[in-house]
């Protein structure tokens, strides 16, 4: 789902249309993804050598078992330390192998639980919106359209004047229009939809002032 030119260019007609009608300031931001959940892989890396462990303390035969396996059944029978040792060394390879695994994302987001992935697109989303929009208008009327395309999760975050006069569920078009159109790999056509409806909302409880100016650039900013 990658944009092209074209894409850029209608994204930021659509946010200069959009803000034709009012002094709110739409900034809008794609991302291909919000986090490298590194800590993920090492929570399911740590759980196979738990496992491992819990397997050993189970069935205790099946450890010497495999000691006999691949040392040789003729010689003495293994001492608790070299059990001890043979499972250690046996955990750690499990885990390695493990985390070597989970380095390949698409694994890595497929074993991340849900609820992770939406507070880290959110925190994510806070994070650009503080840096880009935040307190950068006058009237406090910036908001952010955050997409974030691993995770296939989206935000619109408002500054304080239209946090003001909205709640969650008046952006529930514009989310809905983006993410009907990205599930469909249209992602410019979901962003210009978004837009669309956002715009309507701000023109509603913002209307445009004959001295109003643009506050931030009219364009599409990729992380």
């Amino acid at each position: 789902m990658r944009l092209n030119e074209a894409d850029r260019d209608r994204v930021s007609a659509a946010i200069a249309a959009a803000e034709g009608t009012t002094a709110g300031e739409i900034l809008v931001a794609v991302t291909d993804t919000s986090d490298p959940y590194h800590d993920v892989a090492l929570h399911w890396a740590v759980l196979v050598l738990i496992a491992v462990l819990a397997w050993a303390a189970a069935w205790p035969s099946a450890l010497q078992w495999w000691w006999g396996t691949l040392f040789g059944d003729w010689g003495a029978e293994p001492s608790l330390r070299q059990l001890l040792t043979f499972l250690m060394v046996l955990a750690v390879f499990k885990f390695t192998v493990a985390l070597l695994i989970l380095k390949y994302r698409p694994l890595r987001l497929a074993l991340t639980p849900g609820q992770t992935k939406t507070r880290r697109v959110r925190r994510r989303a806070v994070s650009v919106f503080k840096s880009g929009a935040e307190r950068r208008t006058a009237g406090r009327t910036g908001i952010l359209i955050y997409l974030s395309m691993a995770e296939r999760r989206a935000e619109i975050i408002g500054d304080e004047a239209i946090t003001s006069v909205t709640t969650p569920e008046t952006w529930g078009e514009a989310m809905h229009a983006l993410l009907t159109d990205v599930r469909e790999g249209k992602v410019a056509d979901g962003m210009v939809a978004a837009i669309e409806q956002i715009g309507v909302v701000l023109a509603e409880h913002f209307p445009r002032a004959p001295d109003d100016r643009n506050e931030i650039p009219d364009k599409l900013i990729e992380l």
